[in-house]
């Protein structure tokens, strides 16, 4: 390390400082897979990647699946470490225990905290990371934000006030400013549940509640759409689609459905047939028919055609298409956020006029505009 290296990382008041390549924080990071491939897939850009360190934010209206989601990420923190632990904030006290352990989770590592207001759950949550270390194995989950009011929209409504609250956005910007940090330094995953809503317009988009705060800091962003799975006129359940609105690791705007049906629940491997299909590892020899090829060598790799519903949430089948092809890499390729290569070390495809360029001097510029 040379003599400035040196003076500085000597001079620095933070304990955390060091050479860039030995930095903790740019570490490698701890991923919690759940049962779910494609929900791998939405979370990391991988079949077998999963939820990792950092702000997760879950949008959509409601009846969307996202507690359920939060919940099956949660089970896969506490599975994947013995001793983690879950802290679930209860803003709407519709989970009861028996969905908890209906993913799996273990009852006697779960601390329960109601909350009614932003600023109560931003000086609870900050004094909670405060007192954590990085060795300390935490999943937080928030259950939601979208409809906690402020402090002050609680005591004007206890006075007998009906006026506009502007303290909301301001103090849950100033929660994501305050837990953002701790949460990528003490490698702490917390996943929050909200709300959305319709932006006002000829084309309206769904607006995640809560504000820029919310949006800026988060390090992933669902928005989870959902329309009804149908046999005739019965409802058997619904297809989600869990739209990358922001990701660290996955492509934005990327689509991934998800079935949940009423009977059994998450569909484990699902979302595999369409990401198959487009990938060509999955055909239709005729309509209605699916035949399984590994497309580098054209090998067909089952003796007998099958029906989509044979198929959807077969996990020998699945089992067998990793084995057999590249259909893993196939969905990384498709999915995954580049982490190199982003800038490029070939430039002899640079335009003539580019090269040439004159300097400009703004000054001027500005000036005689």
């Amino acid at each position: 390390m040379s003599s400035l290296m040196e003076k500085l990382a000597r001079n620095t008041t933070i304990k955390q400082t060091a050479p860039i390549m030995d930095s903790k924080v740019f570490g490698k990071k701890d991923m919690a897979p759940t049962s779910v491939p494609m929900v791998n897939v939405a979370l990391s850009g991988r079949v077998d990647g999963g939820i990792s360190p950092g702000l997760m934010m879950l949008a959509g209206p409601s009846k969307h699946f996202k507690s359920a989601f939060a919940l099956l990420m949660a089970a896969a923190h506490q599975k994947k470490h013995k001793d983690g632990v879950i802290l679930f904030y209860d803003s709407e006290f519709g989970t009861p225990p028996e969905y908890f352990k209906s993913f799996g989770i273990d009852m006697d590592r779960v601390i329960h905290t109601p909350i009614t207001d932003v600023e109560q759950l931003k000086f609870d949550i900050t004094k909670q990371l405060n007192d954590l270390d990085k060795k300390d194995n935490v999943c937080i989950v928030i259950d939601s934000i979208g409809n906690l009011a402020s402090k002050k929209e609680v005591d004007d409504a206890m006075d007998g006030k009906s006026v506009a609250d502007m303290t909301r956005a301001k103090q849950m910007k100033s929660l994501f400013r305050i837990v953002t940090p701790h949460l990528n330094l003490k490698d702490i995953p917390m996943i929050c549940v909200n709300h959305t809503y319709k932006e006002i317009g000829l084309y309206p988009k769904d607006i995640v509640s809560g504000g820029t705060g919310a949006y800026y800091s988060a390090d992933a962003i669902w928005i989870i759409g959902r329309q009804q799975d149908k046999d005739g006129t019965e409802i058997r359940g619904y297809n989600f689609v869990i739209n990358i609105e922001k990701s660290r690791h996955v492509r934005e705007k990327s689509k991934i459905p998800i079935m949940v049906t009423f009977e059994g629940g998450i569909m484990k491997w699902s979302g595999l047939l369409e990401v198959a299909e487009k990938g060509g590892y999955v055909v239709k020899p005729k309509v209605g028919w699916y035949e399984a090829l590994n497309p580098a060598t054209g090998e067909v790799l089952c003796d007998k055609m099958m029906r989509a519903k044979e198929i959807v949430d077969n996990k020998d089948f699945w089992l067998m298409m990793f084995q057999k092809t590249d259909l893993a890499n196939y969905i990384e390729s498709r999915y995954k956020m580049a982490s190199s290569g982003l800038m490029s070390d070939d430039d002899s495809q640079i335009p003539e006029h580019i090269e040439e360029a004159p300097v400009v001097n703004v000054e001027e510029t500005v000036a005689n505009d």
